[in-house]
């Protein structure tokens, strides 16, 4: 599975943002999808994850905030950013999980596919 995402960018807090990761391929209808994120310094942080059966999950401090969608027709996830924070700012990455799990997941080492990362900067 290949993983490109886009639609990073600079934005002012308090505006949103839309994220898209398209994969190659998703022919393991379990296959579940994240994203994450990596600020200067630190290290990489879950973000929020979706099943194909729609179960989600999110980062607490997005939750309410960050919508995360997919589209399997189209292999694509989606993660809608709004009332963006400064705190937000860093480099987001998709991923995918082909592990078979019918539970949305958290931690980065189940997740064996990668896309190459957007990034996003938001300005106070």
């Amino acid at each position: 599975v290949q993983l490109q995402a886009s639609g990073g960018g600079l934005a002012q807090a308090g505006n949103a943002l839309r994220l898209s990761c398209a994969a190659s391929e998703l022919t393991d209808t379990r296959t579940v999808l994240g994203w994450f994120r990596q600020a200067p310094g630190k290290e990489r942080e879950f973000v929020a994850a979706i099943t194909s059966g729609g179960k989600i999950i999110y980062k607490d401090s997005v939750e309410g905030r960050f919508t995360i969608s997919r589209h399997n027709a189209k292999n694509t996830v989606y993660l809608q950013m709004n009332m963006l924070k400064p705190e937000d700012t860093a480099i987001y990455y998709c991923a995918a999980s082909k592990s078979g799990s019918d539970r949305p997941l958290r931690s980065p080492a189940l997740y064996g596919y990668w896309g190459q990362g957007t990034l996003v900067t938001v300005s106070s």
